[in-house]
C-alpha cells in the first residue's frame, strides 16, 4: 500500500508539473470525445481498463483521465528510419474512431512522415523547430532500425540528405524519453537479420540513453499508447525487463495466456496446416510456434481493436518481440527443438506437462532475470 501511496503522490506532482506547460485550447478533450460519440461514461470505462492494465489499484484511474487530458499538451516527434511503416499502421487501423486513436491524435504530434502533410524544406522545418523549441521535453519515438555502416550512408531522409544515423542522435540528445516502436527499433529487426550488410542496430545501440523497446512486428497499438500514457502520468520509465522492455506489456510469455494452452497441456497438437487438429484448435507447437520461448501480451490484447492475433487465426506465434528474432527463431514453422531445448521435440507426443518441465528449464533464465530487472527510473 506504501507502494502505491508513493506512486500515486509521483503521478500527481507529475500532473502537476505538465499543467504549467498547458495553453488553453478552443475545445476541452470532453468536447472533443462528445463530438464523435464518445460518452464520459465511455471514457470512464477506459480510464479503468487502462489502468488495469498497469496493474494498478482502481483509484489510479483518476491520475489515467487526468493524464489523458492534458495528452496533447506533451509534444511527441516520431521518426522512421529503416522500416516498413507497420508499426504505425498497427496503430493508426482501428475500426473506428476509438479512445486509444483520440488521445493519440491529441498528443501534440510534432512530426511524423506518414501522417503529417509537410514535405521537403517545410518538414525539416518543423522537425529542427520542435527539437529546438522542445527541448527537453519532447518524446521521441523512432520506428525502424539504425544502419550504421559506411557512416549510415544506407539510410538518408530529408532534402538535407542526412544519416538516419545522424537525426536519431540529434533527436535523442535533448529527449525527456526514448521509446523505439517496434522490433526493427528496439532490436534491428529483419534489417540486422545475418549477415546484415547495413551495420542495422537497435537504437539503444547508437544513443547513450535508457530506451525502452516496444517489440513487435508489429506491437500492438495498446502497448504504444500505454507506454506513452506511462510516461505522460509519472514522467519516469515503467519497470522494465531485461530487454527494456516494460513489464507490464512483456512480463508473461505468450505461451502461459494462449487460448491453446488446454490443448498443450492435454497433448493435443497440430501435425500439419489444414489437418482435423487444426480445424479442432489444437497446439502449434509442432508446426513452429514459438509461444513458449515469446514475452508479450498478444493473447490478451490481440490486434485491431482486440479482434485478433495470429494464433488465434492459425498460425504459430514467430517469436517476433524477441531479439535476433528472425535467425534464432527460424525456421518459423518447424519446433526450435534442439536448437534451444534439448529433447523436447522428441516428448512432443506426450503429455503437455512433461514438455512443459523442460521448457521451463530451458527459458528459466530469461524469467529469473526479468523478476531482478531494474524498477522505476528517471
Amino acid at each position: 500500500m506504501d507502494t502505491h501511496a508513493a506512486l500515486y503522490k509521483q503521478g500527481q506532482e507529475r500532473l502537476d508539473y505538465l499543467r504549467q506547460f498547458a495553453q488553453r485550447q478552443p475545445k476541452s478533450l470532453q468536447q472533443k470525445m462528445a463530438d464523435i460519440g464518445i460518452s464520459r461514461r465511455d471514457f470512464i470505462k477506459w480510464t479503468a481498463s487502462v489502468t488495469a492494465m498497469f496493474a494498478l489499484p482502481l483509484p489510479f484511474s483518476n491520475l489515467v483521465a487526468e493524464a489523458a487530458e492534458l495528452a496533447d499538451r506533451v509534444p511527441l516527434i516520431w521518426l522512421h528510419l529503416a522500416e516498413c511503416t507497420g508499426c504505425s499502421e498497427s496503430l493508426i487501423r482501428t475500426d473506428s474512431p476509438n479512445l486509444d486513436s483520440l488521445i493519440f491524435d491529441h498528443i501534440s504530434l510534432e512530426y511524423h512522415e506518414t501522417l503529417m502533410a509537410a514535405s521537403g524544406w517545410q518538414a525539416e522545418e518543423n522537425l529542427e523547430h520542435a527539437l529546438e523549441t522542445y527541448k527537453g521535453r519532447y518524446l521521441l519515438a523512432v520506428e525502424g532500425a539504425v544502419p550504421t555502416a559506411n557512416n549510415g550512408a544506407y539510410l538518408t531522409v530529408g532534402c538535407k540528405g542526412h544519416t538516419g544515423l545522424h537525426i536519431v542522435k540529434e533527436a535523442a540528445e535533448n529527449a525527456a524519453a526514448i521509446i523505439s516502436v517496434g522490433t526493427c527499433a528496439a532490436f534491428g529487426g529483419v534489417q540486422a537479420a545475418a549477415p546484415n550488410p547495413t551495420g542495422a542496430k537497435g537504437v539503444h545501440e547508437v544513443v547513450n540513453k535508457t530506451v525502452i523497446n516496444l517489440g513487435g512486428c508489429p506491437p500492438s497499438e495498446k502497448n504504444i499508447v500505454g507506454t506513452l500514457m506511462y510516461f505522460i502520468m509519472f514522467g519516469k520509465l515503467p519497470a522494465l525487463d531485461m530487454f527494456n522492455r516494460p513489464k507490464w506489456a512483456y512480463g508473461a510469455r505468450v505461451h502461459d495466456n494462449c487460448e491453446r494452452r488446454g490443448r498443450f497441456d492435454a497433448g493435443e497438437f497440430v501435425e500439419e496446416f489444414g489437418d482435423e487438429g487444426a480445424k479442432e484448435g489444437y497446439c502449434l507447437y509442432k508446426v513452429g510456434c514459438k509461444g513458449p520461448y515469446t514475452y508479450n501480451n498478444c493473447p490478451t490484447e490481440r490486434f485491431n481493436h482486440h479482434t485478433s492475433w495470429p494464433v488465434l487465426a492459425g498460425h504459430g506465434c514467430m517469436g517476433c518481440s524477441e531479439p535476433n528474432f528472425w535467425d534464432d527463431m527460424a525456421d518459423f514453422e518447424k519446433p526450435l527443438g534442439r536448437q534451444l531445448l534439448h529433447g523436447i521435440d522428441a516428448t512432443a507426443d506426450t503429455i503437455g506437462a512433461v514438455i512443459l518441465g523442460a521448457t521451463v528449464v530451458g527459458i528459466g533464465a530469461h524469467a529469473v532475470a526479468s523478476v531482478f530487472a531494474k524498477p522505476l527510473e528517471e
